[in-house]
């Protein structure tokens, strides 16, 4: 039976599909970020003309500096949590993947195993430990959150990576006599910087546009995130969409900066580990 060949119009209609989909989400922020409020009301889907940056002014002049205290807690809390996700990880990652104890393989099981538990189901006994602890509502309390719950991630993309890397190069480190803690910072760890990027990459964009957790755990005496700001600048009467617009732009400009400037070590980072196994 041969098969039926295919109009060559075919792909390019349909990527192109494809694109306008996701593309669309993109469009509407963008146009309406330049816009009046009551030009928005009229017709968000209309490009921005004249336009104007009265929206990005409003929100970074608002009286109760909502953007600015939602930065500062997002840029803490996600710089924080993934320093400590990344050492962690990397470290405990390299000893699951050179142990040869069955022990080793149990754990990494278990850890992998975590990657499908979604962090709803656990945020009510998660809320009880912070409460005993004393660290709900605090920012110490959503590190340590975001530490135990990404760590499997870590671990998964960090173990990967380290197989595709010779063991002969730590022995030939250890047998010039150097310490296991030196063998890993000073010949590992270099080597492993893509699959770093990519974990900054991933648990940085996660962190930082996370809403229900710090929403929860951070709660009104805790301060907020830039993500929860957008939430709670919507009025239950009256929104202003113009500033509405303006926040969640703000919002989105960090981590895509951040996001740009490691991209090139992405998807090598993600690959790394299905070279050698």
């Amino acid at each position: 039976m041969r098969n039926t060949p295919r109009a060559p119009w075919v792909r390019p209609v349909v990527a192109l599909a494809v694109t306008a989909v996701f593309f669309l989400p993109l469009y509407l922020v963008l146009a309406n970020v330049f816009k009046r409020g009551e030009d928005i009301d009229d017709s968000a889907v209309s490009p921005p003309w004249p336009p104007t940056l009265d929206n990005i002014s409003q929100v970074l002049n608002r009286p109760d500096r909502l953007f600015w205290n939602g930065l500062v807690n997002s840029v803490t809390i996600t710089l924080l949590s993934i320093v400590l996700l990344t050492v962690f990880s990397a470290m405990l990652g390299h000893y699951l993947c050179r142990s040869r104890r069955r022990a080793a393989r149990v754990t990494l099981l278990v850890l992998l195993a975590g990657l499908m538990i979604p962090p709803q189901v656990i945020l009510v006994p998660v809320t009880d430990m912070l409460q005993l602890t004393g660290m709900m509502a605090t920012l110490q309390g959503m590190v340590a959150f975001n530490v135990g719950y990404y760590v499997p991630f870590g671990v998964f993309v960090f173990s990967g990576f380290i197989r595709s890397i010779p063991l002969e190069l730590e022995e030939s480190a250890a047998m010039d006599g150097a310490s296991r803690h030196r063998v890993f910072w000073q010949v590992v760890f270099p080597l492993l910087r893509p699959a770093t990027a990519s974990v900054l990459i991933f648990l940085g964009v996660w962190i930082w546009n996370d809403f229900l957790n710090p929403l929860i755990i951070l709660g009104p005496a805790g301060g907020t995130t830039v993500t929860v700001g957008v939430y709670r600048a919507i009025g239950e009467h009256q929104q202003d969409f113009g500033q509405l617009f303006g926040l969640m732009f703000l919002a989105a400009l960090p981590v895509l900066i951040f996001y740009i400037v490691l991209q090139k070590h992405f998807v090598k980072g993600l690959t790394g580990g299905a070279v050698k196994g």
